[in-house]
């Protein structure tokens, strides 16, 4: 699915794009917008919670600023789903 990354963009299968996105499955989310910035909260990624995934991979970017927010991680670890965030270089292996 993932085929390259590289700073400002990635390509998946095929295509490649430059701004932040999504992933559920075969499903990508593009131009994914956060309601605070470089924070994801829960209400940023509700939509990929539906069916209860075992884990969710949060990338944060080559820099690393990308973080979740508390709130994100109380709701994941009463839920039972386990939180991976990495550098995107990393969360995309």
């Amino acid at each position: 699915m993932i085929e390259a990354y590289s700073f400002g963009k990635i390509c998946i299968n095929g295509t490649w794009y430059t701004h932040d996105l999504r992933l559920k499955g075969k499903n990508v989310f593009s131009d994914w917008w956060r309601q605070r910035g470089h924070f994801c909260d829960p209400a940023d990624i509700k939509d990929l919670l539906t069916g209860v995934p075992d884990i969710l991979i949060l990338g944060q970017g080559t820099p690393g600023m990308m973080q979740a927010t508390p709130e994100l991680k109380q709701f994941l670890q009463q839920r039972g789903i386990e939180l991976i965030e990495q550098p995107t270089t990393e969360a995309v292996k």
